[in-house]
């Protein structure tokens, strides 16, 4: 492919492209790039925010370079203070390498996970052997005032929010990994745009090349406000079933469709083009755009056909009102409370909100199709329980 399409297809609605001149240079070269994605594992699930910068990456693995994934199992332990207001809890060895183990498995239904497309390692290889020395060397490399120069640090500092001086060192280790991996290219969200140009200033004083720098948007999550989170319950898992991915696209506000062609559905740019301007003419209806997305979700992490099923278990389930076909099932026994039954089934995560939602007068609980309000236990028999308009249970009472 010639380097103008290449350039097309990898800065395609990419935010900061540092720079696009030395991205040319480099491709113009002709040899494989390594291309560094660097992620803390701090959650147990990777969602279609994080799965943004994976198909990037991904992107560049299809065009013939090198993918170099950084498991920041080091750093993770720290806690990235991007983007946020205040210092993050430490996580212990432990979470951090079960949630490695995650990451890995789930990033496999993304990237190309063949050798020679892709280089796994943990920056715990060069980063637990620093000494006082090492760190000493490190910290002399930049000034507070560069680092000040962070939006997230720089409002923290004015407001009087404190600032651990381990923050400050944060950038400096990530872009430690881009030195010692000797990265062509780095990606990250524009929340990482300060740590990776440290990258390429790192990479300067050690006698580098300093890495490209391409940053993607912040996917905005389903309350249309701020950015996908788990922690927010607005996001839509990369493992969740095809069928709850399909319905919460469903609920993505219209606003955010233009954002979700381009970022959350790997159509090529010419593709996210003509959706968005069918989308804009009014030649193509918001619902009609979200089955489209919703399709194109559960197509892309469960396989071609499983859009389509999602979509029709959809119909039938709200638009036809019928239960869904397949639901978890759950044995009661008799005396079984409203406000317990709905914990065991997982639809409520509380006992405290399972008696705010029986006590709403709008009836979000239902059994058997009939709205349940108040106290009371569970009949005996076998019942079908609704929270909502996606959470469903079968009940075996008695």
């Amino acid at each position: 492919m010639d380097v103008d399409r290449q350039l097309r297809i990898l800065t395609a609605n990419a935010v900061d492209v540092i720079s696009e001149p030395e991205l040319r240079k480099k491709l113009e070269r002709g040899t494989p790039l390594r291309v560094k994605l660097g992620i803390d594992p701090t959650a147990s699930d990777i969602h279609l925010g994080f799965a943004v910068v994976l198909r990037r990456l991904r992107l560049f693995q299809d065009l013939g370079h090198k993918a170099v994934l950084i498991i920041g199992d080091f750093t993770a332990m720290l806690g990235d203070p991007s983007g946020k207001s205040a210092t993050r809890p430490q996580l212990s060895k432990e979470q951090v390498d079960a949630f490695a183990e995650s990451y890995v498995t789930q990033v496999g239904a993304i990237l190309d996970m063949s050798p020679e497309r892709i280089e796994i390692r943990r920056n715990s290889e060069w980063l637990a052997p620093l000494d006082m020395t090492d760190v000493l060397r490190l910290t002399s490399r930049v000034t507070v005032a560069r680092m000040l120069e962070r939006d997230d640090f720089a409002k923290r500092y004015a407001d009087g929010v404190p600032i651990s001086l381990m923050e400050f060192l944060y950038p400096l280790l990530q872009a430690t990994d881009s030195v010692e991996v000797h990265a062509d290219v780095e990606l990250g969200g524009t929340d990482q745009l300060f740590n990776l140009i440290m990258g390429r200033h790192l990479q300067s004083r050690a006698g580098q090349e300093p890495q490209i720098v391409l940053t993607t948007p912040l996917l905005v999550g389903l309350d249309g406000e701020q950015k996908m989170s788990k922690s927010l319950g607005n996001y839509i898992g990369v493992d969740e079933p095809a069928g709850e991915q399909f319905g919460k696209v469903m609920n993505i506000p219209d606003p955010l469709l233009p954002m979700y062609f381009a970022h959350a559905t790997a159509w090529p740019p010419e593709q996210v083009e003509e959706i968005s301007a069918q989308l804009a003419a009014g030649t193509l209806h918001p619902n009609a755009a979200k089955r489209l997305v919703g399709r194109t979700v559960a197509d892309l992490y469960h396989g071609e056909g499983a859009g389509d099923a999602a979509e029709a278990e959809f119909n039938r389930v709200h638009k036809d009102r019928s239960a869904p076909s397949d639901m978890p099932e759950f044995d009661l026994p008799s005396g079984t409370e409203w406000a317990d039954a709905l914990v065991t089934t997982g639809l409520s995560e509380s006992k405290r909100n399972a008696r705010r939602v029986l006590d709403d007068v709008q009836g979000p609980v239902k059994c058997d199709g009939e709205v349940v309000h108040g106290e009371g236990v569970v009949p005996d028999g076998t019942h079908v329980l609704q929270h909502g308009k996606r959470k469903w249970a079968r009940v075996h009472v008695g």
